[in-house]
Order: C-alpha cells, then structure tokens, then sequence
C-alpha cells in the first residue's frame, strides 16, 4: 500500500513538472492533450488552425479579396503599399488573427502565460517562409514602463525561439523604445502614425550597419509599428529589413486584442477571411 502510495505520489510530481515543459492542455480552450496526437492544440482547435489566405500583397502580406485582383495591381502589391511603400523589405505574416490562435496568443500576452511562448513560436516556424535569409533578428521592444508592467516582452520569447531554428543570432537591446506611447490597440491607423513618430532609437548602429534584419512581432494590425522600427533602423545604416509576425488581423483591424483578452471567457465565432 504504501508503495503504491509513492508510485503515485512520483506520477503527480511528474505531472507537474511536465507543465513546465510541455503544455497538457490545448493552449487555445484548455481541452486536455492526454488522446490528442496533435501537439499544443487539440484536434478541433488545430483543424481550424489555416495560414493566410492567398493570394496576398507581395510586400506586407495583405490579403487580396480574389484571385482576380492580382490582375489589376502592379507588382500584386496592395494599393496602400503603392501609394506610400513601407520602410521593410517584405513582411510576412502567417496565420489569421481569429479564434482560436487569437484566445493562445491573447492569455500569452496579456496573463502572463510566457510558457505559451515555444508552442507559438513551433506553429510559426511551420509555416516559415523559405525566403527568409537574414543576418539578424530584432524582436519589437516595449517601452520601459511597459516590459515593467508586463514582465516580459512577448516578441523577444518568439525570437529567441526563432533564432535556434534559423541559426541566426538575436539581438534585444540594440533597438529600443524612447517614447512611452498610448497604447496602439485603440487608435486609427493615422493616429498610430502620430502616436508612434520618433519612438525608437537605435543604440550602436555600427552593430548593424549594412545587417539584413529580420524584426519580429506577435500581431500585425495596420503595420504602423513595424514600419517605423525599419525607418529607424534604415536610418542607422541597416541592410533590408524584413518583418515577420505569428498572425494578422483580418476583418477585425481596428477591433483592441485587449477586448478579445477581455471575452477569453466567452465562446467566440470564428470569423470568415
């Protein structure tokens, strides 16, 4: 009895210890992973779990509406993208902001769930474009006041992951933010331009002089943020800077994450691309 009493005892304690290492529960519903082969996701969540529609733009990865209106576009580039060309190379963006990738990556970022990080970043690197050769990855940086508040900055946990796969170094205190900025999740995309003028710096440019970068973020919204990190790092004497993010809004662009942080506890509709 009592052996058994120990055997058990272990068992648990090997349990626990596991959440640590590996999730055990889907990280979008918490339906538990015990039958499911799947990794990270159960089967449902996963079965809905599709990259970006194509086709897309061939400079921010915009969605186009069909097929068809890759005809009428220069370069298949987005008419945002014609009339006022981002700062970055390319960006990618991978997986549609929609339940239920949205609801993983809401409790990563806003409760502190920083263990969703390695799961997050294996989807990511499933998808990886083979494009991408770069010499550096930078991950967006928070303010301050801001990683203080969060403790963790959640783009840095993807690129460090990141970086093993692509056997490029990261580098995490070179660009940083100067400006304690509103919060980009409620503003237009002009009033995030306003909002984000002159909010980062770089601190060595010789570090990165002529670097292809790759900067890394967990949502692209309007690409506001993304853009004025490659201005700035241009501005430094960088090479190319490319942009990749875990996921895009899509028909909730101006919608806060924060909300949908908000209503984890709610059973959300998936929303069609």
């Amino acid at each position: 009895m009592l052996r058994e009493y120990t055997q058990d005892r272990l068992i648990g304690w090997c349990r626990q210890a596991l959440r640590f290492v590996l999730p055990i529960e889907c990280i979008a519903c918490g339906h538990s992973l015990s039958t499911d082969p799947v990794p990270f996701f159960c089967a449902t969540c996963w079965q809905t779990i599709r990259p970006l529609q194509q086709p897309v733009c061939a400079r921010c990865d915009q969605p186009f509406v069909s097929p068809e209106a890759t005809t009428y576009t220069p370069d298949h580039q987005c008419q945002h993208c014609q009339e006022r060309p981002p700062d970055f190379q390319r960006a990618w963006t991978l997986f549609p902001y929609l339940p239920p990738l949205r609801e993983a990556i809401c409790s990563f970022k806003y409760r502190g769930k920083h263990t969703l990080a390695r799961p997050l970043a294996c989807l990511m690197i499933s998808a990886l474009p083979s494009e991408i050769d770069v010499d550096v990855i930078i991950p967006v940086p928070l303010h301050p006041t801001r990683l203080r508040a969060r403790e963790f900055n959640q783009s840095l946990l993807l690129a460090d992951q990141l970086s093993h796969h692509l056997a490029c170094p990261v580098s995490a205190t070179n660009l940083v933010r100067i400006a304690a900025t509103d919060p980009q999740t409620t503003l237009t995309r002009q009033a995030r331009l306003q909002n984000l003028r002159k909010a980062f710096a770089v601190r060595k440019p010789q570090d990165l002089m002529e670097k292809r970068i790759l900067l890394v973020d967990d949502v692209f919204t309007t690409g506001t943020t993304l853009n004025e990190c490659a201005k700035t790092l241009r501005k430094a004497g960088t090479g190319p800077v490319f942009a990749l993010t875990l996921a895009r809004t899509v028909d909730t662009a101006l919608v806060p994450d924060r909300f949908f942080a908000e209503r984890a506890g709610e059973r959300l509709t998936t929303i069609g691309i």
